[in-house]
């Protein structure tokens, strides 16, 4: 006689649960420990480094994409915009470091000094500092994201009109910035950097540094993401998802919930660009294209939208496959090949990457079970 399960055993994850934490474990430990460790006894060049410091800043904008559409249905077309402006607000400040060490030995930035200026514009003083600086990362992406996002939840605009809505305010965002007269470098942007908080960006001690700072924001925000949707809260966000008007029936005010998940993916992509600006060396308004957000979009279906690391997956193995496939004679077929890839995975493949071991683990029980003979079956009779 078999023993009945005690009520207290835990469930057990699913395949997919178990195959997370063990890659997530393990990408950890790599990301954090030995990548750096490999760069710092020349076993990986600094090129490479630099590289995959850019793919995990682009999982961070992946993972803001996927905060909005994979877990609370809001299909945002400019989360962009507000990488970029992270990374603005982070290139003011590095522009400031540059100091007379640029091309035409002023104190002030070599494109202000193109334009005809002799003096630094007010409002660029203040980004000498490095604490004004990092707070404007936050402030500027967060006070956008709150005042389109009150306008955009209160009259209720989502679905296709909301994407658009977003796609036209970062695309109007990238013809200001292209405008000279905004003193942002107009579309040559920031570059040339050199120090940042007393440290030589062009050693390799400091790109290795910057990289490990990455790999440990993406794996807070991973974490804190992750904690956040097992809570209540986070039970409500796939409840609007899955049918908003269910919740508001409830008596959820589902616009201020809205807002506040739109407010942080907004901070988590101008973390990312932040990261990303010293670490690849220039920041300008093709970053604000509406491609890029399009690009996100297609990393979170390719790796699995609504699970995180999918998104991260995602990032990682399209940018990868785009630096390979942009070298020779295959770069002009760049977004045939990206655009194929996201219709197989749409039509093939819904569940992206991570959907992979659960597939792989179905297949295998119905192998098996073709294989074995059915308990309910005769023995066969002997002749």
């Amino acid at each position: 006689m078999t023993k009945p399960p005690s009520l207290s055993a835990p469930t057990g994850l699913s395949v997919r649960h178990r195959w997370e934490i063990g890659v997530g474990v393990a990408a950890a430990l790599f990301f954090l420990v030995v990548f750096p460790l490999l760069n710092a006894h020349g076993m990986v060049s600094n090129f490479t480094i630099n590289l995959w410091g850019k793919y995990l800043c682009y999982a961070l904008l992946a993972i803001s994409v996927d905060l909005l559409w994979g877990y609370t249905g809001l299909l945002s077309l400019g989360q962009a915009l507000f990488f970029s402006l992270g990374g603005y607000m982070g290139g003011m400040y590095l522009m400031r470091m540059i100091g007379e060490l640029g091309q035409y030995h002023k104190p002030i930035p070599d494109f202000l000094v193109f334009l005809g200026w002799t003096e630094l514009p007010r409002f660029w003083e203040p980004f000498t500092s490095f604490p004004f600086a990092l707070t404007m990362v936050f402030l500027l992406p967060g006070v956008l994201a709150l005042v389109f996002g009150f306008l955009a939840f209160r009259s209720r605009i989502k679905g296709v009109y909301f994407s658009i809505l977003t796609q036209a305010l970062t695309y109007g965002a990238s013809l200001m910035f292209f405008r000279n007269d905004m003193l942002m470098g107009g579309n040559n942007g920031f570059t040339d950097f050199k120090f940042v908080v007393g440290y030589d960006l062009r050693q390799a001690s400091t790109q290795r540094g910057l990289f490990i700072i990455t790999s440990a924001v993406l794996l807070l925000v991973y974490t804190s993401l992750r904690l956040l949707s097992h809570t209540k809260f986070g039970l409500v966000q796939r409840a609007i998802r899955d049918g908003e008007n269910r919740v508001l029936f409830s008596g959820y005010a589902t616009a201020h919930f809205k807002l506040f998940i739109f407010v942080v993916a907004a901070l988590i992509a101008s973390v990312a660009g932040a990261l990303y600006v010293p670490q690849v060396g220039i920041i300008n308004p093709s970053e604000m294209d509406p491609r890029k957000s399009l690009e996100a979009v297609v990393w979170c279906a390719v790796g699995g939208r609504g699970t995180l690391i999918g998104p991260i997956l995602g990032a990682i193995g399209v940018n990868a496959l785009q630096s390979w496939a942009t070298v020779g004679k295959t770069a002009e077929y760049w977004l045939v090949i990206l655009g194929s890839l996201f219709v197989f995975f749409v039509l093939c493949l819904p569940g992206g990457i991570v959907s992979l071991p659960a597939q792989i683990a179905g297949l295998w029980r119905k192998l098996t079970a073709k294989s074995e003979p059915s308990a309910s079956e005769p023995p066969a009779k002997s002749s």
